[in-house]
């Protein structure tokens, strides 16, 4: 049965004015937790309201690929083509098996105590040619399940529409390339508001756009598989998603603000750029283009002037589309800054050499790994939890100080399953140590920390290669057992101890 309509997390403040309760100083009990400081930099002070949560995406973790009127997505496709990029042709038809073993997820929810869990919904399960015209009542069914057992929990749920699975029948019609897909994008999202907004408060309208934009339609290496295009692919692509966005946000804010009261806002990734050579302004310009061409390509037309920054302007000149004056604005279409990081780069600027236009010649710059920074699994993962807390200070400076969601962050492992994972235990107190760091010394406005991921998936071009899970999930094993690391305790008791303060300062407070 459906649950009636619960007071979000916002209350009754206009999303668009919400701000998480800064910490100002000790002495404010009323709006922080006191936390005893230890050797332990996990265990900081974090806002009362803090949300404590863990990722997943549709297609990573859901299989039931063509179950019960599910329509092929873009990930389908390209995972059964014959010349699949994907490690060992791994495929998420199967998976977690999560459309099945959605229960297990939230045993595994409840297990490591999560406040909020980041799920994203497949638009070929809802719709499976894409458009309004024929919705398939079993992906409904299945997603108010979800949501349904969440809010029974007690979890509060962040929905993102989109996370690079689009309906393979959008794909036939030109699919991110294509100026109708926005207004598609835009019908889909509303059609998600009326089904489900009465139990989402938080809502993601496209994941990581940069990555759907450059490897999907100039290096080739996910889905859709475009490779090349002169450099006009990928921007045209990043372009169309953003007017997609802004069309939802303002569609929400006409149509469902004032009744769901929710917030919107788009994922956005980045890694945290700094020059090779501090010295030198040639690097110094080329680490702020670094930034600007990713973070920036997304966030200046959201947070700073509603089009894309100056030095992407200079640089791809012609091939960088344009903002229409007739269609809605993108410009304040984000009610939050939703980040996934997941590294650093020392950044060195290099010269251009002519031949055919692409994203990294328009660039010139080049990001290196410093050899300080451990790798972990894969080969551009380098581990740096302390450039987290840079990239959270630039975001406050540059992006006017925006209430800001970590929606994804994590690290890897490769080669024989560790379930013992140390390293990364150790990873996850470091990281939360450094976004405290940047609540409580830098000032910034941090909303939650998603760990990537709730279980081990289909991670896109590494297949089942890397493991990201906070849970292990055995694939050889048809009930897709699901155990959790020494990392899912680790993680889990930050989020007790932490949630176990707020308690008492509750019961402090009220008594």
């Amino acid at each position: 049965m459906r649950k009636g309509k619960r007071r979000g997390p916002i209350g009754s403040v206009h999303p668009v004015k919400l701000r998480c309760r800064r910490i100002r100083t000790v002495l404010q009990e009323d709006i922080i937790i006191s936390i005893d400081h230890s050797d332990d930099p996990s265990m900081n002070m974090f806002p009362e309201d803090f949300a404590w949560g863990a990722s997943t995406a549709a297609y990573q973790i859901e299989g039931g690929w063509d179950a019960d009127g599910k329509g092929e997505s873009i990930w389908d496709a390209f995972c059964h083509r014959d010349d699949s990029s994907v490690f060992e042709r791994h495929t998420g038809d199967v998976s977690c098996n999560s459309y099945q073993l959605w229960e297990e997820d939230l045993r595994c929810i409840e297990e490591l105590g999560l406040t909020h869990y980041r799920l994203s919904l497949s638009w070929s399960r809802l719709l499976p040619d894409g458009t309004t015209g024929h919705v398939n009542q079993q992906g409904v069914r299945y997603y108010n399940q979800l949501l349904d057992g969440l809010l029974a929990r007690g979890v509060t749920p962040m929905v993102t529409l989109y996370h690079f699975d689009l309906p393979q029948a959008l794909q036939d019609r030109g699919g991110w390339q294509s100026p109708d897909t926005p207004a598609l994008f835009d019908a889909y999202a509303r059609f998600c508001f009326g089904a489900f907004g009465d139990r989402v408060r938080l809502w993601i309208t496209l994941n990581e756009p940069y990555v759907c934009a450059k490897l999907g339609h100039e290096d080739g290496l996910h889905a859709p598989g475009v490779r090349g295009a002169g450099g006009v692919a990928a921007y045209r692509a990043g372009h169309h998603m953003l007017r997609a966005h802004a069309l939802a946000w303002h569609s929400y804010d006409a149509g469902y603000r004032r009744e769901q009261g929710g917030l919107v806002s788009m994922a956005i990734n980045s890694d945290w750029a700094e020059p090779e050579d501090a010295d030198s302004a040639e690097d110094a310009a080329a680490a702020a283009r670094y930034l600007a061409f990713s973070l920036g390509w997304f966030a200046w037309p959201l947070f700073v002037s509603g089009d894309y920054p100056e030095v992407m302007r200079a640089a791809v000149d012609a091939r960088l589309p344009r903002f229409s004056g007739d269609q809605p604005a993108a410009l304040g279409t984000a009610d939050f800054f939703a980040l996934n990081y997941y590294t650093a780069r020392k950044v060195r600027s290099v010269g251009v050499d002519g031949g055919a236009p692409s994203m990294k010649t328009d660039l010139g710059a080049e990001g290196v790994v410093d050899p300080a920074w451990p790798l972990c699994g894969l080969p551009w993962l380098a581990v740096a939890p302390q450039g987290l807390r840079q990239l959270l200070k630039y975001i406050k400076a540059t992006f006017n100080h925006p209430a800001v969601y970590i929606t994804e962050n994590g690290f890897a492992q490769t080669g024989p399953v560790l379930m013992e994972d140390g390293e990364r235990a150790a990873f996850y107190r470091e990281t939360v140590g450094e976004v405290a760091k940047a609540i409580e010394e830098d000032g910034v406005d941090v909303c939650g920390y998603f760990a990537w991921s709730l279980l081990d998936n289909f991670e896109w071009a590494d297949g089942y290669s890397a493991r990201f899970g906070l849970f292990h999930v055995d694939f050889s094993d048809d009930e897709r057992a699901r155990t959790m690391y020494r990392s899912g305790r680790e993680y889990a008791a930050i989020i007790s101890k932490h949630r176990s303060r707020s308690r008492a300062h509750r019961e402090l407070t009220s008594s």
